[in-house]
């Protein structure tokens, strides 16, 4: 009966000893899961962040190219009225060259 007991007590012993083993492994585990989630709460975080700053540099890029397009509609529009301008300069030019020549042709016939 001794030796019963004593072979009882043996795998009581051992089946307290694989349950703190397992409880160990289990704390390790959980220390693992909390770093993993605090690694993970930080990851949200800075995607949060940086999510906000690229809706933010969206936004600024989208009136800047806006008012650049502005500029280059500007910069057309007044460069093809300057190019009116000149072709009605140099047709003015034609125009008063004709006549200062037809004038100079009268003054001379009638001289």
């Amino acid at each position: 009966m001794a030796q019963a007991g004593a072979t009882l007590q043996n795998y009581n012993n051992d089946l307290v000893r694989c349950i703190e083993e397992l409880r160990e492994k289990r704390e390790d585990l959980n220390r693992s899961v909390a770093q993993d989630e605090e690694e993970k709460a930080k990851i949200q975080n800075d995607l949060r962040i940086l999510t906000e700053r690229l809706a933010r540099i969206n936004d600024n890029l989208a009136r800047k190219v806006a008012s650049r397009n502005e500029y280059d509609k500007t910069i057309q529009e007044t460069e093809a009225a300057y190019s009116k301008i000149m072709e009605s300069s140099q047709t003015l030019l034609h125009v008063l060259k004709r006549e200062s020549v037809n004038l100079t042709k009268k003054r001379q016939a009638s001289s």
